[in-house]
């Protein structure tokens, strides 16, 4: 039987999902974020196909989303947007230094996805933590600044008063560009990263994901550290067919 436990660990509110009886045990775990709008509570789903196959799987609320939604207008959380991912950031290093004092992560088997807002932080956390194993990116960008810079100038071509100055912008992109993945390749090393994205993806570009892993595996010393899957007509959600494969690839590398 699969058991879910809603948790704070570190001061992150949690949703831990595992078999039971393995409450205790060292175990690979694995860190799902959520997307844009989206809640912790709407990953069950791959949570319940890894934690079948013996994971942990923890899932984080973001900041500003679900139980944290502390009231905030839904402009007021757009504009939040980098911050929260940010957050995310800060949340991941929490979540595994509780785990770790807990002595749940078996063999430092630590990896870690998420799914659009989700996956851009996978992408950012990679140039900041050499304790995370491997990377899953549901429909993210491993481009933030670029994202960035595509969500301001699609703002103002709507005409909406961002009430935020140019000076401030170039601020918020030069603090993007340090955990910006596509900047900084070199921080995967060895590390195995699974991509999974839409090719008619409204939100998120399918091109910053796409073009990003074709320069990985061509520069790549091995051939099967990277993986890519194109979903041919598919939006912005994840498939069904998207969570089995990211579930059978996760089994492979962690």
């Amino acid at each position: 039987m699969i058991v879910i436990k809603e948790e704070v660990l570190n001061d992150v509110p949690v949703l831990r999902v595992e078999q039971e009886g393995n409450e205790d045990q060292a175990l690979p775990v694995f860190t799902y974020f959520h997307g844009f709008t989206s809640a912790r509570e709407h990953n069950l789903p791959i949570a319940y196909m890894l934690a079948a196959k013996g994971y942990r799987v923890i899932l984080p609320e973001a900041l500003h989303h679900g139980i944290r939604e502390d009231n905030i207008s839904s402009g007021k959380r757009q504009m939040e947007f980098f911050a929260i991912v940010k957050e995310n950031l800060h949340d991941l290093q929490r979540i595994h230094q509780y785990a770790s004092d807990k002595g749940w992560i078996q063999e430092g088997r630590f990896a870690v996805g998420g799914t659009s807002m989700g996956g851009i932080a996978v992408c950012a956390a990679l140039t900041q933590f050499d304790w995370i194993k491997a990377g899953m990116v549901m429909m993210g960008s491993p481009k933030i600044a670029a994202f960035a810079r595509g969500m301001v100038e699609a703002v103002k071509k709507s005409g909406v008063d961002m009430q935020i100055s140019e000076e401030e912008l170039e601020n918020l992109f030069t603090s993007l560009e340090k955990i910006d993945l596509s900047l900084h390749p070199e921080a995967i090393g060895d590390r195995p990263m699974f991509f999974w994205h839409g090719d008619q993806d409204p939100v998120v570009p399918y091109t910053h994901s796409r073009s990003f892993y074709e320069t990985l595996e061509y520069e790549a010393q091995d051939q099967g550290q990277f993986t890519y899957i194109t979903e041919a007509g598919s939006g912005h959600k994840v498939s069904r067919k998207a969570m089995l494969a990211g579930t059978d690839w996760l089994e492979k590398v962690l």
